[in-house]
């Protein structure tokens, strides 16, 4: 166990991703399994690593049974974003500038190698608009399933009224 933790860390670290980790809100089943565990469609919530002040939700589809079980299924391309703010945004040079379009803020594993769900970032700056787009991708062929939200800055004062 200890040489597996050690083996992520140097990987992050190698890598130097900033991309969110999701936290589980909820699932249904959609495929009932006797034997093995069904198939879901999982709700993950995650914060924009480099924008505090933004709030992901996405569904995906998630495969049951004995191979999704020990993790050897490969998930449909099925995803949905929402994203919103949830508290006063300043955005990064980087964001304003453009530079940081199509930056990766979350991936997720689809299946044992070949597949991952992301979620990309773009800024539109006519409309003061940050965009986030979910799709799937694969080694060879990705997929056009895509799913889309666009969160508009706007001012945010303290509910207080501070």
């Amino acid at each position: 166990m200890r040489i597996k933790a050690s083996i992520l860390c140097c990987a992050i670290g190698l890598f130097g991703q900033r991309t969110a980790w999701a936290e589980e809100i909820g699932a249904v089943s959609t495929k009932f399994r006797l034997l093995s565990p069904n198939d879901k469609i999982v709700i993950e919530a995650f914060d924009d690593p480099a924008i505090p002040g933004i709030a992901c939700y996405l569904s995906r589809a998630k495969k049951g049974g004995f191979a999704g079980a020990l993790g050897l299924a490969e998930d449909t391309s099925d995803a949905s974003i929402s994203c919103r703010q949830i508290g006063p945004i300043q955005l990064p040079e980087a964001v304003r500038s453009g530079e940081a379009d199509g930056e990766e803020v979350f991936k997720k594993r689809t299946s044992l190698i070949f597949k991952s769900l992301q979620v990309v970032r773009f800024y539109d700056t006519r409309r003061n608009v940050l965009i986030y787009l979910t799709y799937s991708d694969r080694l060879i062929e990705g997929s056009p399933k895509n799913s889309l939200s666009v969160v508009p800055i706007q001012s945010w004062s303290h509910p207080s009224g501070d």
